[in-house]
């Protein structure tokens, strides 16, 4: 007398868990070098979170170094390297420590050469509870 088998319904785990590990610390280590770009301490407002898309982000650090998105510019070289291409959404993340005038002078260079969209950057406010 012949026995028959039905077919094996256990589903073996344990490559999949091995998988799943060793992808949870490709990601745990990668993820902290994707935090790209220049420190700058920015001031906190409420408002919602802006979809990324492709603009051009002015950054003034607290010494007063203007950075158009990672390069470094004087105020007098801002208007040529942003007047090739005027109508840009630019975004303007600027130190709170900043003096006024700066952040000003600076708005105002961005006026002159044509930018109408200009962004304010900041931090969302934390809710304390």
């Amino acid at each position: 007398m012949e026995k028959r088998r039905g077919a094996l319904s256990e589903i073996n785990v344990t490559p999949l868990v091995d998988v799943m590990l060793v992808l949870l610390i490709i990601f745990m280590v990668t993820a902290p070098l994707l935090q790209q770009g220049i420190d700058v301490n920015l001031p906190q407002a409420k408002g919602k979170e802006m979809a990324p898309e492709e603009r051009t982000v002015l950054t003034i650090k607290g010494d007063g170094k203007i950075y158009i998105d990672k390069t470094a510019v004087t105020l007098e070289t801002l208007k040529a390297n942003l007047s090739k291409s005027p109508g840009r959404e630019v975004f303007l993340k600027a130190d709170k420590n900043v003096p006024y005038g700066l952040v000003v002078s600076v708005m105002g260079e961005l006026r002159e050469i044509g930018i109408e969209k200009l962004g304010m950057v900041t931090e969302p406010k934390a809710r304390i509870q």
